[in-house]
């Protein structure tokens, strides 16, 4: 059977959660590869609305079991507490359909103390992190100064390990931001609150991702953020600290001899962002409110508003480039539906020049947008079901992007429900 990413083309907050609930009845295994809880995947269905940050978006299906593979960054604390949410609204979690990589390390207090240290040191230069440790976390991971899950089963061993980073870690936590140190009582009580809770779960993923491609089974790689924060391609320094594009899930997710069959990109039908960074299509004042208002948009994970603008084709042709995309899900097309005229930004402006390749990131905050307007179809369309049922104008908007983009659009959302979609078939 087929494996495949679902993945962001634009900054994150495209509605990957929502598709990954939609399509894991499809699969056999979903995977985490990449990332921590610094970003929320939404979900609603029959056990309610859920705003994920670690767990992955498969738990809601019977039978299908979730991965958090060796990529991600794992916070115990985080973790038990989503875990204890998710499961007293009704939903299983046991380790039968919840499994962590013995090989994935762990984020640990100080990781969170020290993200936001920096962002205080950094003031108005900060790069906008969500303060959940993600960039000290990966810093000392490729530094080789965490500990893995795995770990948490030789306790003595742990112990020692723990000591000698306890060490290194309280030298720049007191020499470099003044901050108060920890001590090796501080971690034992972290590791029985926290840590003796997630052992249950934690096994060795690669046997078991091996052994499920020899029979067969199909894996859905769920990503998190968009391709624009990616570590290597996207607009650096304003990235995450990991790898957000589908070519790392099967490294991430530890099985990488897994071969990718189909690579679903999720992009929104305007365009969003949270944190810092060069966003070009940007809306501001009442224009940026009330599509911010129409689209509830507010982080999943923080609450903070997020940057709204116009659909982005510049940015969303990179992102569906960076993916190797194959196909796309147009995602919250109901939000556009008070809208008279749609803006869409075709290209950028830059010193005289004109951009229809995405610049380096450097130029990114001199470049202004050159915004298209297309027709809105003014009438509720969050009960459609049909792409002949579509509005006429809205049907338009989305052959508008697919042609630009250069990637079938095969999934249109119109609405948050699971079931409120659209299915397209790709054009021959």
């Amino acid at each position: 059977m087929s494996n495949t990413a679902i993945v962001g083309i634009n900054w994150g907050d495209e509605g990957k959660g929502r598709m990954v609930d939609l399509l894991t009845r499809d699969f056999d295994i979903v995977v985490r590869y990449q990332g921590g809880g610094n970003a929320g995947h939404t979900v609603i269905n029959e056990y309610g609305k859920f705003a994920l940050h670690l767990l992955p978006s498969g738990l809601f299906t019977k039978g299908v079991v979730n991965i958090l593979g060796n990529g991600v960054a794992v916070d115990p604390e985080s973790l038990v507490t989503e875990i204890e949410a998710v499961q007293a609204q009704g939903v299983a979690i046991t380790p039968e359909n919840l499994k962590i990589s013995e090989r994935a390390s762990l984020v640990m207090p100080w990781h969170k103390d020290l993200d936001e240290l920096e962002e205080q040191r950094l003031k108005d230069k900060k790069y906008g992190s969500t303060k959940q440790g993600i960039a000290p976390f990966y810093s000392d991971k490729y530094q080789k100064k965490t500990i893995l899950a795995g770990e948490l089963f030789y306790p003595e061993e742990l112990l020692a390990h723990l000591e000698g980073i306890l060490e290194w870690k309280n030298l720049t936590l007191t020499k470099v931001y003044g901050a108060k140190p920890y001590t090796m009582d501080d971690i034992k009580k972290w590791l029985n609150d926290y840590c003796e809770k997630i052992k249950p779960y934690i096994c060795d993923t690669r046997s078991f991702l091996r052994d499920s491609q020899k029979e067969g089974k199909s894996i859905l790689f769920e990503a998190q953020l968009g391709s624009l924060r990616d570590l290597d391609e996207g607009i650096y320094p304003y990235t995450t600290s990991s790898n957000t594009s589908a070519s790392y899930a099967p490294v991430g997710s530890g099985c990488p001899s897994a071969k990718l069959d189909n690579i679903l990109g999720i992009v929104k039908a305007y365009s969003t962002c949270v944190g810092e960074g060069p966003f070009v299509s940007e809306m501001f004042g009442e224009e940026a409110d009330l599509l911010r208002e129409n689209g509830a948009e507010y982080g999943a994970k923080t609450g903070r508003p997020r940057r709204v603008g116009a659909l982005d084709i510049v940015a969303t042709r990179y992102g569906v480039e960076v993916q190797a995309a194959t196909e796309i899900a147009l995602t919250k097309l109901d939000v556009l539906s008070y809208m008279d005229k749609i803006p869409v930004c075709v290209r950028y402006l830059c010193g005289g020049k004109e951009y229809t390749e995405f610049p380096f990131p450097t130029l990114l905050s001199k470049c202004t947008p050159e915004i298209i307007y297309l027709d809105g179809w003014k009438e509720d369309i969050s009960k459609v079901t049909k792409w002949e049922d579509l509005p006429e104008a809205a049907q338009k908007y989305i052959e508008f992007i697919e042609e630009n983009i250069n990637c079938p659009i095969t999934y249109v959302s119109v609405g948050p429900e699971r079931d409120s979609i659209i299915y397209r078939k790709k054009a021959e």
